[in-house]
């Protein structure tokens, strides 16, 4: 039979450790006894070019369809973290946060159907759900990574839209005995003036070492990078359509949004990332590794300005404009019995999270032909968010000993698509008047979230050498994984009245300083940004009360309430909870290696058995009858409530995953590779969580959320992919196409003026938000928050085009002229239903751009090094955050990058780059342009530092 031959270019790599795709300059000395056809010829390249070519050969040489990017690419490029590098390969898009990409989506599906790896292992993250946050992870410490689009059997499951394994350094490969790299860099933003109390300037610092010792037999690699960023924005966010009222009296709802904020953010963040691997290698046939990866992100941030509450149900509205049936613009005033208001907010969140990965992994050739590798591991992941929200309303007088809140309010608005709207309020002079404003209402609401996993692999592998099956890999798998949520709350006074019994706080002149927008936001009233700690410190004389995890003195449920309470915070016990989730997954993999039609045949054929038992702790609505199991049940501060019986719930299944990949070598240079599996991916880890819960709100709006279950099965589909791929001596030139037959997904839902008391929820009829006023405010129907498994499916499918070139024909210095060109095309059938813009409209599937475009022009010639990245994508549908989590339809974006570097020697490099060159926003809309979403300008961020290596 006749085996796979290498090109010559391919020997080449081999032989000068460089690249298969590297142009000659010069002929490599050949023995006399080699053919014409062996000779090679061999260049040396460095930089971003050698990078691209490492990228291409793992490419090409790869049995899945695959993109992967080198250490040399993730050193170099303006990238705070591998989420930036990634989006410039093929049919990979970003979604923004804060202006820095966090999520990536591929091939038009977001964030939840991504599984990530960190050296084959499976990683939590912070965020609560299944994808790790991207930017948890620092550039200067992860030496590739690879995004696998097309899995096999020895894949660990869960990326429908595909896997991104992190790898960190294996010393014991390098070159050089010992190497050492520092590198620093100055950062500054260009829109920090524009916020108040914004920081300006940060920086990124990062030292690594890899040696080798016992005679290249012991490993060592250490790594730490600091990153120290300001973060600054100044935002508009429309909110969602909640409340549906006959305006025009045509027995015919419209619909009126909650309101919107006009806000400035800002903060810094901070990363500090560290990382070790000793890597041990007494002979050929026996390794043993160690790894320890750990990052501990830290964020401090504020949102300042003001949030205008239409309470649409109660207010008195006059020339409306419409688009549609849904409010777009008119006048919104305050009536008698109504809270239509305007918020002074000032919010300070801090967020704490860290991120623990730990490995040890044994390979072993037990003979020429039996492999053995055992793998465990740990990862572990905590966030602690803690947001402290300080509101203020408008007094008629402030001076006075009991004053009142002003009622004239009055809102004329007109959104302007993704344009900024214009705005007028009645009371915009107050907002700056220390005699008029008074902070009405103190509020925590932390979210502490705790996710690990621990796993144990065995792997191995059979050279059998037959006709077909070149080897055998069987394997099997254990994983342990653990997450909890743990919710509090601590509040005083209210967001929509002035209470008599927790009386609003009188600022005073030290306590706050007026702000003014700027630039496109400076037509917007000023308003007072004011010290959280002085305004606590003067409102609690006392000490500040600690948020705990409450029924709340007021539930009519607790045994001993206090009669003149009427705080009711049961959410914070049953959003809170446990969940647990045991999988274990078994392989049989054949590797093939034969001929088609006289052509070289290889790939694998396997399928892997997935057994997964998941439960949660519930807490079950059984009205306090004890024979259904009611218990008496304690929170923090000793309340007892009768009205629930705990347990824990769940479902336990099991899949098959075929999976098929078939490289064919057309010629040296031309290949066509088919591939085709069954995926899944599992509900993000806190929607397994057993969650039924409803809210009323101190206007008596009743809201709801039973989207969490731990009943809900995996996202699965089956994929098909087909590419073709040239490989010429100065790039490559791939195409594929793909298709995903989706059986079945969870679909959010939201159901608006929601009937909670026919549903069976213990709703009253009218609350008293002030027990010393005694006045009752009646209830009223809000919207549900629910998810369910559709089993309609349907499709994703696309196509995508790849370009790499360097021109080293071009004559002098042009010859280190280079492109990247990339371009994806993605439709899908498959559509979800959202009203949060009102009307019930579809939308697209969650994460699908149908154009996504890269380009990447690059020059390198004596010691300089300069590009220039583009990445577009046109609309898609994700979350944004308003008041609460709202998806979306997000404009199209195109962020644009540049760096230059010159290299003085062999050891010092200089860096410039610039984020964000033309200083890209972020604007979405709900369904349709003209119901502005969110309008985010983040500013541009300029780097200056330098590499320094030997």
């Amino acid at each position: 039979m006749a085996r796979y031959r290498l090109s010559l270019l391919s020997a080449a790599m081999m032989t000068a450790g460089v690249s298969s795709f590297v142009l000659a300059q010069e002929t490599a000395p050949q023995p006399a006894e080699q053919t014409t056809e062996e000779q090679v010829e061999v260049i040396q390249v460095r930089g971003f070019a050698q990078s691209l070519f490492r990228s291409l050969d793992s490419k090409r040489f790869g049995d899945v369809v695959s993109e992967t990017i080198s250490a040399d690419d993730l050193g170099a490029l303006p990238d705070v973290s591998i989420a930036d590098a990634l989006t410039r390969l093929p049919g990979i898009s970003a979604v923004r946060t804060g202006g820095q990409a966090a999520e990536i989506n591929i091939r038009g599906m977001s964030g939840g159907f991504v599984f990530s790896t960190l050296n084959g292992r499976e990683q939590v993250s912070t965020s609560g759900k299944r994808n790790i946050e991207f930017d948890q992870y620092p550039s200067e410490l992860i030496s590739s990574a690879a995004v696998y689009k097309s899995p096999k059997a020895s894949l660990i499951e869960g990326g429908v839209a595909g896997t991104v394994e992190l790898q960190t350094a294996r010393v014991l490969s390098n070159d050089k005995t010992h190497t050492f790299t520092a590198n620093l860099r100055g950062m500054q933003n260009d829109r920090a003036n524009e916020v108040p109390d914004g920081e300006e300037f940060g920086h990124r610092f990062s030292l690594s070492y890899q040696g080798k010792f016992l005679d290249d037999t012991l490993g060592l690699a250490l790594g730490y990078a600091r990153l120290y960023q300001p973060s600054v924005a100044t935002q508009f966010i429309g909110l969602a359509y909640n409340v549906s009222r006959d305006l025009n009296q045509d027995d015919t709802p419209e619909y009126i949004s909650e309101g919107f904020e006009i806000q400035h953010l800002g903060g810094e963040e901070t990363r500090n990332g560290y990382l070790g691997s000793l890597q041990w290698q007494p002979n050929e046939a026996f390794s043993l590794t160690g790894d320890v990866f750990i990052s501990q992100f830290d964020r401090e941030a504020f949102a300042r300005g003001f949030r205008v509450k239409f309470e649409g149900a109660t207010a008195n509205i006059s020339n409306p404009i419409y688009n549609g049936s849904s409010l777009v613009g008119g006048n919104i005033s305050r009536t008698r019995n109504g809270f239509t208001r305007v918020e002074v907010v000032n919010d300070d969140n801090r967020d704490a999270d860290e991120v623990h990965s730990y490995g040890m992994k044994a390979d072993w050739d037990i003979n020429d032909r039996v492999n053995l590798v055992f793998d465990l591991s740990h990862s572990r992941a905590s966030s602690d968010f803690r947001n402290g929200l300080l509101w203020s309303l408008v007094a008629q007088d402030a001076t006075v000993a009991n004053p009142v809140l002003d009622p004239n309010v009055s809102i004329n608005y007109q959104l302007n698509g993704l344009n900024l709207p214009a705005i007028g309020l009645s009371q915009a002079d107050a907002f700056s008047d220390i005699n008029r404003l008074m902070v009405s209402k103190y509020g925590i609401y932390p979210f502490v979230n705790t996710d690990e996993v621990n796993a144990a692999r065995l792997d191995l592998s059979f050279d059998l050498e037959l006709p077909v099956i070149r080897s055998v890999e069987f394997g099997v798998r254990y994983s342990a994984r653990r997450y909890s949520n743990d919710r509090s709350v601590f509040e005083y006074g209210s967001d929509g009245m002035f209470l008599t019994g927790q009386p609003p706080l009188r600022l005073t002149a030290d306590m706050v300083k007026q702000v003014d927008f700027k630039g496109k936001f400076a037509s917007y009233p000023s308003y007072l940004a004011i010290d959280l700690d002085k305004a606590l410190a003067a409102w609690f004389p006392q000490g500040i009360p600690q948020p705990v995890q409450t029924w709340g003195a007021g539930n009519p449920d607790v045994i001993n309430r206090d009669p003149n309470a009427t705080a009711n915070t049961a959410w914070s016990l049953l959003e809170s909870g446990r969940v647990y989730e045991d999988v274990l997954a078994s392989y049989l993999m054949a590797n093939l290696d034969t001929e088609l039609f006289g052509l070289p045949l290889t790939g694998n054929i396997g399928v892997r058995r997935v057994t997964t038992d998941q439960s949660a702790t519930n807490l079950s609505d059984v009205g306090g009858d004890p024979l259904r199991g009611a218990q008496n049940i304690a929170d923090e501060v000793g309340l007892i409530n009768t009205r629930y019986a705990a347990g824990i719930v769940g479902d336990k299944y099991t899949k098959h995953l075929p999976s098929l990949n078939l490289n064919l070598a057309l010629t040296d240079e031309w290949q066509l590779r088919f591939a085709s599996a069954k995926v899944i991916s599992r509900p993000p880890i806190n929607r397994l969580a057993s969650v039924t819960s409803f809210n009323i709100s101190d206007t008596g709006e009743i809201t709801g959320n039973s989207s969490n279950s731990p009943f809900l099965r995996p996202f699965e589909a089956n994929q098909y992919d087909l590419s073709l791929e040239y490989y010429f001596g100065s790039g490559a030139l791939a195409a594929a196409l793909f298709y995903k037959d989706i059986q079945s997904f969870i679909q959010d839902d939201v159901l608006p003026e929601f009937d909670f008391k026919a549903a069976g929820f213990p709703v009253p009829d009218f609350i008293i938000p002030d027990p010393e006023s005694g006045v009752p405010v009646a209830t009223r129907n809000g919207s549900l928050f629910t998810a369910v498994n559709n089993s309609n499916g349907g499709y994703i499918r696309g196509a995508e085009i790849a370009w790499t070139q360097v021109f080293k024909a071009l004559p002098g210095a042009l010859s280190g002229l280079g492109a990247q060109l990339s371009y994806s095309y993605t439709e899908s059938e498959v559509s979800l239903i959202n009203s949060l813009g009102g009307e019930p409209i579809e939308t697209t599937f969650e994460g699908l751009s149908k154009n996504v475009v890269n380009a990447t022009l690059f020059w390198e010639y004596e010691g300089i090094d300069t590009r220039i990245n583009a990445r577009y994508r046109s609309p898609f549908v994700s979350s944004q955050v308003g008041i609460n989590e709202q998806i979306t339809n997000f404009d199209s974006e195109m962020v644009v990058d540049f760096q230059f570097g010159y290299q003085f020697n062999d050891n010092l490099k200089m860096l410039f780059q610039v984020n964000n060159l033309t200083d890209e926003p972020t604007k979405s809309y709900f369904g349709q342009q003209a119901m502005t979403g969110t309008l985010q300008f983040f500013g541009r961020q300029y780097f200056l530092g330098a590499v320094y290596s030997f």
